[in-house]
């Protein structure tokens, strides 16, 4: 399919954005600690208007290698990536109020909940901002039905006008009832994740400036957290420090509560409670923190609480999970496969993989991204192969709790893919105590 070159039309309605109504004043404002802390460190701004057109002009990509007219996006870290729009963001993953059409060869239109259009301001890759239309029961009852009609009228219109005669529309998330009503209409639509993992995956050199500042903050965070952790405070006091120290520089929000302490850190997953932190136990974490820019920091660490040293066995835990994390990051290699790299990976002790982590590792950037490689022992039921490439940036897994035992140690490293090998993105100490 061939498209004619499209020249997007002039919004008469859309003002000019104001010096205060920039999309990322929350991190560029004066005001923001973390600008003199990444003037001190030596990371320099994201140029975003480059950052921008870079990743719609991958999700383009993707759509003509699809043959595809166009795309809709309702996943809010898609319509961020491709058009670094944000807006209520947790709520809007389970309330689908704004979602952004993004035809082939054609406009990219943003339809936002009531009366937001000014929330994206100063964003110039989107052509057109339209008033979103719902209809999910919370907010049309029984008129979901008649609601989903209009709303997809709407869509097969769009592309009707900007798909050239071509009728397939990639979706990544949808209702059914929504789904239904497009394949009414004649469109062929493929549901899919795919498309928008596939763009994520390769970062700009724009997107790494971005993704260092945001871990610079979220390192920043955790020496709050290890300034703060004393005995007698609860793990929801010492994860606060977190959020804290992630909202006052821009950061948005952390996507777990994986902090633990003492025997619920074994097994793995309990999530952080009003539970006391004693003199002497483990305190293990994982940040799942989306910093400045919208980037993830996927980073891991434990400690030990009111004490130099940890018990010889805690130790012989964290020197597990430092050995595994060392040994897989010696082995990797840009171009090896997936499945090599969890079949030649580091083996933990018997009585340590019935708790293993979920994955070896996985890639990262807005959130958890593609690829999340399997474990030899997992790979029949949910294990997947390719091919790792320059640009990613990726995470290195570890978590060893032996089975029945009352510690557990998870430590978790970012790295981005060089043409070489990795460049380690997170410098916090490994250690339980981070002198």
């Amino acid at each position: 399919m061939t498209f004619a070159h499209y020249q997007p039309k002039i919004d008469p309605t859309r003002r000019e954005p104001a010096a205060q109504a920039s999309g990322f004043i929350h991190v560029e404002g004066s005001n923001n600690p973390a600008l003199a802390e990444w003037k001190a460190a030596g990371l320099d701004a994201p140029d975003l208007d480059i950052m921008r057109a870079y990743r719609l002009g991958r999700i383009r990509e993707q759509l003509r290698l699809r043959d595809a007219a166009g795309c809709l996006l309702y996943d809010p870290l898609n319509t961020r990536y491709a058009l670094d729009s944000t807006n209520m963001q947790v709520w809007a993953m389970h309330n689908p109020v704004r979602y952004a059409f993004i035809a082939t060869d054609g406009p990219a239109i943003l339809f936002d909940y009531h009366s937001c259009r000014h929330v994206s301001d100063g964003l110039t890759l989107i052509d057109e901002i339209r008033p979103a239309r719902s209809f999910f029961y919370f907010y049309n009852g029984q008129r979901e039905t008649e609601h989903a009609s209009t709303w997809a009228d709407e869509i097969d219109d769009l592309v009707r006008q900007h798909g050239g005669g071509n009728r397939r529309l990639l979706v990544d998330k949808c209702e059914p009832m929504g789904i239904f009503e497009l394949q009414k209409r004649g469109l062929e639509v493929e549901q899919s994740q795919a498309f928008t993992e596939i763009a994520r995956k390769i970062k700009h050199p724009e997107e790494l400036k971005a993704m260092r500042r945001a871990v610079h903050a979220c390192e920043t965070g955790m020496w709050a957290m290890w300034d703060a952790l004393r005995p007698g405070m609860t793990e929801n006091e010492l994860w606060a420090e977190l959020h804290r120290a992630n909202i006052a520089r821009g950061g948005e929000w952390i996507e777990t509560r994986l902090l633990t302490s003492g025997q619920r850190t074994n097994p793995w997953f309990y999530e952080c409670s009003d539970k006391v932190i004693q003199a002497g136990e483990i305190v293990a974490f994982d940040t799942d923190l989306v910093g400045p820019y919208g980037y993830c920091c996927d980073i891991s660490r434990t400690w030990i609480a009111g004490a130099d040293r940890g018990t010889p066995e805690q130790e012989e835990l964290l020197r597990i999970a430092l050995d595994q994390i060392a040994t897989n990051m010696d082995l990797f290699r840009p171009g090896m496969s997936f499945r090599e790299l969890s079949e030649k990976g580091y083996v933990l002790p018997e009585d340590c993989r019935a708790g293993r982590y979920g994955v070896v590792m996985h890639g990262v950037g807005l959130c958890d991204e593609y690829p999340a490689i399997a474990y030899p022992e997992d790979w029949e039921r949910s294990g997947y192969d390719g091919v790792f490439e320059p640009g990613m940036v990726v995470c290195f897994e570890s978590y060893v709790g032996r089975t029945g035992g009352p510690d557990g140690v998870k430590i978790e490293r970012q790295a981005l893919v060089t043409e070489t090998g990795l460049d380690v993105m997170d410098v916090f100490p490994l250690g339980f105590r981070p002198a």
